[in-house]
């Protein structure tokens, strides 16, 4: 995420920018973990079950105008196929503020039978005890659980149950103005390309003088800021937290990822977005002053609305072999009883199927969430139409997720300080990880 935010964003994927409500995730969660147990279990003080036996759902959405239209559209279609099973719309946030929202819910005892939650808050918000296992759900048809992308999958799984359904499935690559490149006399990047070459194509692209920059990364220190560097810890063989549990797992790995950050600092090639969604950055780049974004699928429709011709790459490696990163975002069941849990988990259920979920990859910007979605006839003109939108597609096979841990906010906060003060030149990679260290594996031996 993620992470990712409430900025509305027109044409582009129907959520915030990237997971900027990480920092107060699990203060949040916590919270709502310690006074769930004794809620109320109806957000209606009811069973939710008609005098004809409708049953009537509510579903927090959490989306913005595009991705709200996608949604209202696939509600009808199920409502007309399932004349018992009512569902309403609301919520009256978007997708940034919902963890707050859901949290004031449970522990008032009035919350919804469906919310959307980022992945990276489900581990904290799946404590309550309100939060419906559906591992049963994907156990079988017509879910096609084993073709879902692995990222799909486990960024919806705690402990080994499936603890939410996947809502959203991205994954991150690097767009290239191809104009901006000529005028640099750059070959355009392939597939296979190292972070080195990234860091000299960057220096390469870059006219100080005219106000160009060879890429971009956000500055503010939030997720959006941090998930950025994820692959690069995986490629070199970290990860997030350590076998043990107990201390970070990237506390050297995370060294030579910001030493990259570094170099762009220093070569003055990388315009540091000052402000949280990263709006200022994709501005930049859409306006023709930037060579190179990492960016996901969701960026697509505004940069082809600014006529930029653009080339889109996998992520560049250290080691040659292809990762990429994935945040999903989560449509979370809550229980209501037993008539509006069934109702909620077959609605659920019924918007994982390909046949819906290519409608809502389509309208609403997210990649498919199985391979079963992405062969159907509709994805595929999808992919034709969209110039670059197949890297994304691909990459999901090389992606990987951030660990469903309820320490995540706190490594995520802790990484993005030391990102920002890399590259603002306020501290070397070492000191910053360090420092980053120090409070992460502090987080980490909180009981939870």
């Amino acid at each position: 995420m993620i992470r990712i935010r409430a900025t509305p964003r027109g044409p582009r994927r129907p959520r915030p920018a990237r997971r900027d409500v990480l920092r107060a995730g699990a203060g949040l969660a916590t919270a709502a973990a310690a006074g769930l147990s004794a809620a109320g279990c109806a957000a209606d003080g009811g069973d939710g079950v008609g005098a004809d036996g409708t049953v009537t759902i509510e579903m927090w959405h959490g989306q913005t105008d595009t991705g709200k239209k996608a949604l209202e559209s696939l509600v009808a279609a199920f409502m007309r196929g399932h004349p018992r099973i009512r569902v309403e719309l609301g919520g009256g946030v978007l997708a940034d503020a919902m963890l707050q929202k859901v949290t004031a819910a449970l522990a008032a005892g009035s919350y919804p039978d469906i919310a959307y939650i980022f992945g990276s808050d489900l581990a904290s918000v799946a404590r309550s005890p309100q939060v419906v296992d559906l591992t049963d759900m994907v156990g079988g048809s017509p879910i096609p659980w084993s073709n879902y992308w692995a990222p799909a999958r486990q960024a919806v799984t705690v402990n080994g149950r499936v603890r939410a359904a996947p809502a959203v499935v991205d994954s991150l690559a690097v767009v290239c103005n191809k104009k901006l490149f000529r005028q640099a006399g750059l070959a355009l990047p392939e597939a296979g390309w190292r972070w080195d070459d990234f860091v000299a194509t960057a220096k390469a692209l870059t006219d100080a003088g005219g106000g160009r920059f060879g890429t971009g990364w956000p500055g503010v220190g939030d997720e959006d800021t941090v998930w950025r560097l994820w692959p690069m810890i995986w490629d070199l063989g970290g990860d997030v937290v350590a076998d043990d549990g107990r201390h970070i797992g990237f506390a050297g790995t995370g060294t030579r990822a910001l030493e990259v950050v570094a170099a762009l600092a220093r070569d003055r090639s990388v315009y540091v977005d000052p402000k949280p969604g990263s709006e200022q950055m994709y501005q930049v780049f859409m306006s023709g002053r930037m060579g190179m974004a990492v960016t996901g699928p969701w960026q697509l429709p505004d940069i082809r609305q600014a006529k930029v011709d653009h080339h889109v790459v996998p992520l560049p490696t250290f080691s040659g072999r292809p990762v990429t990163i994935s945040g999903p975002d989560t449509w979370t069941v809550f229980d209501n009883g037993d008539a509006r849990r069934r109702a909620a988990k077959t609605f659920v259920s019924w918007l994982m199927q390909p046949g819906q979920d290519v409608r809502w990859d389509i309208d609403a910007g997210s990649l498919p969430l199985s391979r079963r979605t992405r062969d159907l006839p509709a994805w595929q003109r999808q992919e034709t139409g969209t110039t670059g939108l197949d890297v994304f597609t691909k990459a999901l096979d090389s992606a990987r997720v951030r660990p469903v841990h309820a320490a995540y906010p706190q490594i995520s906060e802790a990484l993005g300080q030391a990102v920002v003060a890399v590259l603002l030149g306020r501290s070397s990679p070492a000191q910053a990880l360090r420092a980053c260290a120090a409070d992460a594996n502090a987080a980490l031996l909180i009981p939870r």
